[in-house]
């Protein structure tokens, strides 16, 4: 070959090279979601190729590609989309959401499923949902969003105040009915602030909770906490202030028809001295009342590598109570690091720690006048409103007047001290090894901490501070937890079926200390409750140590096959040592089956049924929730004279019980998963028996002859059962480029009925607060054969109009014209006991959630409603406000029977009542409220490129502007603890009662998302 041939070949080769070149070329581009915001870890890929990359943090990639390729985009729980290159240098895509949400990943005990692979009843909210309004605790973001869940504060709008949680109604009677906490694994964690949760699931049967034995029979709350992503560092900053007001009033009388209605009062006992009018004028609730506030402020920081990630983030959180001298503040911090080390060895930390600081007033009395002046409520309902703050000489008034003589609510609100400081920490550690293919062991350790102190101070300026000295107390809890987890996961092919075992061992231990101590009759008020030894008196100090363990295995099969057919089987096995010597150990086994009817061949191509899954499930759980030593022989300490000296010595409290044991829940659960029109509508149903049997309840049979302090010992004797169904519906209504419009609505619907009680006895409790004397007995009933919480007491017949009684009515002694009518339910002719009734039902028909999502652009608008039907109020304060001896209610005053006034339902003031408990104070409590409405909005890229920043987005919302109720009194959704002092979270029986309650706060809120 000559030169000239082989120069004119290398031409040619050069030139074909050249035209290669200019025909392949780098893309680059982002990858978002429907709302603008960045996808990370996205796929981006060549058809037909092994080309492709993944979307760093921000959405951004570069990709080498020629004319003609086809990229294809896709992430999970997106459609996947493919554009076809042409000549386009950038590419920006917008990632659709997949209708069907069906590989959805779920998180569950020990793990995570597909969402279209779970058999059990589950419940999602997502990271959107909980932060769609601002929160003080993220449980709060439950209510309403979850079929079944029913979440209530424990006393109102108060701040700081805990959480209830329910699911599927009481599972117990006399042990707690509230859910387990799970956050990112840790058993009874502390639930994290809203903005730093990615996840919330609610595990509501059997076959969802069983893998908790003995702790899963009230449902459990798993939190995922967010974490970092590959890709350069994020800092994201979130802060909110909202203004806050009360929702509503009572309407009070002034000081004139105040003085009318004394005097009316009078005339009708038969009294000729008139009322003396005092010179004021107060409206007590104007002076407790103000307009609160909250402020929340987040600031995150997140990123990673391939082989570390990293999210931080501290938040501070400042509420104002609308109550004057009440407030509330947080600060929290987190962390989490993922590291992997080696191929096979990735390891994770997880860090918790917040200091909270409340300053509280009293509410919700439990009648003892004498522990500090009632609560601030109920006071500014029944003080005198002719009396003012403060006397002639300076001191502060009070309700000399009428009824008790106790502090003025202003005085109560501004001079009482209730401080409590709480600081928590937890610390989860985790070590995933892969071991061989499919096969992985994963070790967790982790210790949580919490401290509690809690002072109060009553100053001398209140009359009711024990001693003329004052009265101060201080309470001191600790709680330790320690828990370490091992197990392992195994998963693979078999055949057309993919199969997942997991087996493992958890140990658990917690201690929890207390003390308390107290003086009163001090020289000053200046040290408040921190100088307990200046005190002339000492208060009885106290002190206790408790400790429970317990001691675990557990194992489960998941096995799909042809994804069609679902299997799941579970079985833990606890020991704990709260229980009995011949019961320390339990089993709880559960299984389920599902099938993917839209999978058969029969249904897989049809246009209109896009999904439709069944879904079966029976399992046994447990419910521990009973303090330790509770089974065992134990002694009391009491006083005792000797020789004239008073000593201490002991006494015999009970006697053992060594067959006691864990309350057992049977659960049944039926499920339907159905898609339609390609998934735009989604349904689910569940349809649920509960039976719980060996309820731990007191056995009132022990003999006070054998000489036991306390005469009602724990044992498993009664049972109860709930059933119910749920519905949850989600709707992609319209869904376009510009404009989106969905809906997600549940609703749910629980019965629970007394199966078994000791002996087939009615067991009785008393919610009324001690000064109401009289009549009152009991006010809530337990009986075999009805629902939980039942209200107790006479029903109301109407207004006596003198003469002879209607038959079968009856007035309390020495009834006349105008007073109440009661029925006689024994027919002797007496108003006794005997008489009483169920007169009201204090459980909800069903509760329900509605969410409309808007999108147009750049704008998007929430509307939220929640509500109840069904449930009735037991309105206590309108028994006190009644009675004559308070202020009372402009309709009963204006609407009380007179001898001119006789077509009323509404009894004389003054009358005989006595503070009675009957069916004319329940009330239904049914309620349609306007929870949330929000419109946001997304800067566009212009203006936030030029000011240097990824996302700038900005929103206003209100929170419960509007309440659709018949109910009168401050609020429909009422927690009244009872005169015990038990809260909302732990009580079963104690239901539907409205007294003294924190009210609920009507709030409207700026927001300001800001992301670098």
């Amino acid at each position: 070959m000559n030169l000239k041939i082989k120069l004119t070949l290398m031409l040619l080769l050069i030139f074909n090279v050249s035209l290669f070149a200019q025909d392949g070329y780098k893309i680059s581009g982002t990858v978002s979601d429907e709302g603008k915001m960045p996808i990370p870890g996205a796929n981006v890929i060549v058809a037909k190729t092994t080309n492709g990359v993944v979307t760093d943090f921000d959405g951004n990639f570069q990709l080498e590609v020629k004319r003609g390729d086809v990229l294809q985009f896709s992430y999970l729980g997106y459609v996947k989309q493919s554009i076809t290159i042409t000549n386009q240098k950038t590419l920006n895509i917008i990632m659709v959401e997949n209708e069907s949400q069906l590989d959805e990943v779920v998180v569950v005990g020990y793990g995570s499923r597909k969402k279209s692979d779970i058999t059990g009843a589950v419940s999602s909210i997502k990271a959107e949902e909980i932060n769609a309004f601002p929160v003080a605790d993220a449980a709060q973001a439950l209510q309403g969003r979850a079929a079944g869940v029913v979440v209530q504060s424990n006393n109102g709008g108060e701040p700081g105040a805990p959480i209830a949680i329910k699911i599927r109604g009481n599972t117990s009677i006399g042990a707690s009915s509230s859910p387990l906490i799970v956050v990112d694994g840790f058993v009874g964690a502390t639930m994290p602030q809203a903005s730093d949760i990615e996840s919330i699931e609610v595990l509501k049967d059997a076959s969802a909770t069983a893998i908790y034995g003995s702790r899963g029979s009230n449902g459990v709350v798993m939190v995922t906490t967010k974490k970092g992503r590959n890709g350069k560092l994020t800092v994201e900053m979130n802060s909110t202030y909202a203004t806050q007001n009360t929702a509503n009033r009572i309407d009070l009388l002034n000081a004139d028809d105040f003085a009318t209605y004394q005097n009316r009062i009078i005339t009708n006992g038969g009294g000729s001295t008139p009322y003396v009018q005092g010179t004021a004028n107060t409206d007590w609730q104007d002076l407790i009342y103000r307009g609160g506030s909250t402020a929340n402020h987040q600031l995150s920081f997140s990123g990673g590598s391939d082989k570390i990630n990293f999210y931080a983030s501290g938040n501070y959180f400042k509420q104002d109570g609308i109550i004057i001298n009440s407030d509330f503040e947080k600060a929290t911090f987190l962390t989490n690091v993922d590291a992997q080390v080696t191929d096979k060895l990735k390891l994770g930390l997880n860090l918790f720690g917040s200091r909270a600081i409340k300053n509280g007033v009293a509410t919700q009395s439990n009648g003892s006048v004498s522990g500090g002046g009632d609560d601030v409520i109920t006071l500014a309902m029944r003080m005198a409103p002719d009396k003012p703050i403060r006397e002639a000489d300076g001191s502060f008034s009070t309700n000399d007047k009428i009824g008790d003589e106790v502090d003025n609510p202003y005085a109560v609100a501004t001079e009482r001290i209730d401080n409590t400081k709480t600081d928590n920490f937890r610390a989860n550690f985790y070590a995933n090894y892969d071991i061989i293919e499919g096969l992985a062991f994963k070790t967790t350790f982790g210790l949580s901490n919490e401290n509690r102190t809690r002072g109060i101070f009553l100053p001398s300026t209140l009359i009711k501070s024990g001693s003329g000295g004052g009265r101060a107390t201080i309470e001191n809890y600790r709680n330790s937890n320690i828990l370490s987890e091992n197990y392992l996961t195994y998963k693979r092919e078999i055949g057309k079926g993919d199969l997942t075992l997991l087996a493992g061992y958890s140990y658990q231990k917690n201690v929890t200390e207390r003390f308390s101590a107290g003086a009163s009759g001090f020289l000053s008020d200046s040290f408040s409750f921190y100088n307990l030894g200046n005190g002339a008196t000492y208060l009885q100090p106290s002190s206790s140590l408790s400790e429970w363990e317990i001691l675990s295995q557990f194992a489960r099969a998941n096995y799909d096959y042809n994804d069609k057919y679902l299997l799941t089987a579970t079985v833990r096995r606890d020991g704990a040592s709260n229980f009995a010597a011949n019961n320390k150990y339990a089993i709880f086994p559960s299984g389920a089956i599902g099938w993917k009817v839209s999978k058969e061949d029969f249904l897989k191509d049809n246009e209109t049924i896009s999904n439709l899954k069944l879904r079966a499930s029976y399992g046994v759980t447990g419910n521990p929730s009973i303090a330790p030593y509770q089974s065992l022989a134990s002694y009391s300490s009491i006083y005792a004279s000797s020789n004239g000296q008073t000593v201490n010595t002991i006494t015999p409290y009970q006697p053992a019980n060594p067959d006691l044991k864990w309350e057992s829940s049977y659960q049944t659960n039926f499920g339907v998963d159905l898609g339609l029109l390609n998934n735009k509508v989604s349904l689910s149903l569940d349809y649920y028996n509960i039976d719980t049997k060996d309820l731990i309840l007191e056995n009132t049979g022990l003999p006070q002859t054998l000489g036991y302090l306390n005469d009602k010992i724990l044992a498993n004797l009664g049972e109860i059962n709930n059933k119910g169904f749920e519905i949850t519906l989600n709707t992609k209504n319209i869904t376009n480029n510009n404009f989106s419009w969905t809906t997600d609505f549940n609703l749910s619907s629980n019965k629970n009925k007394v199966v078994k009680l000791v002996k087939g006895i009615d067991l009785f409790d008393n919610a009324a607060p001690s000064y109401m004397s009289g009549t009152i007995s009991n006010t809530s009933i337990l009986r075999v054969g009805e629902e939980v919480g039942l209200f107790w007491g006479y029903e109301y017949k109407g207004v006596y109009q003198g003469g002879a009684l209607p038959a079968g009515t009856l007035t309390l002694p020495g009834g006349v014209a105008g007073d109440p009518l009661f029925a006689d339910t024994d027919g002797n002719t007496k108003l006794e006991a005997a008489d009483k009734t169920i007169i009201g039902n204090p459980n909800a028909d069903y509760t329900f959630g509605i969410t409309n999502n808007f999108s147009y652009k750049n704008f998007d608008l929430n509307i939220f409603f929640q509500g109840s039907q069904g449930g009735d109020i037991f309105n206590m304060t309108n028994v006190q406000l009644f009675n004559g001896d308070s202020n009372t209610t402009q309709d009963f005053f204006n609407n009380a029977w007179t001898p001119t006034n006789t077509d009323t339902n509404t009894p004389r003031v003054g009358n005989n009542s006595n503070r009675e408990i009957s069916s004319r104070f329940v009330e239904d409590g049914s309620y349609i409220r306007l929870k949330n409405i929000a419109i946001g909005y997304n800067f566009p890229s212009t203006i936030i490129e030029s000011l240097g920043v990824e996302n700038l987005r900005l929103t206003v919302s209100a929170q419960n502007l509007l309440t659709f109720t018949k109910y009168s009194g401050l609020d429909p959704e009422v927690n009244y603890f009872g005169r015990s002092g038990d809260n909302s979270r732990s009580s079963n029986t104690v239901q539907g009662f409205d007294f003294g309650n924190y009210p609920t706060v009507r709030s409207v809120n700026i927001s300001l998302n800001l992301k670098f």
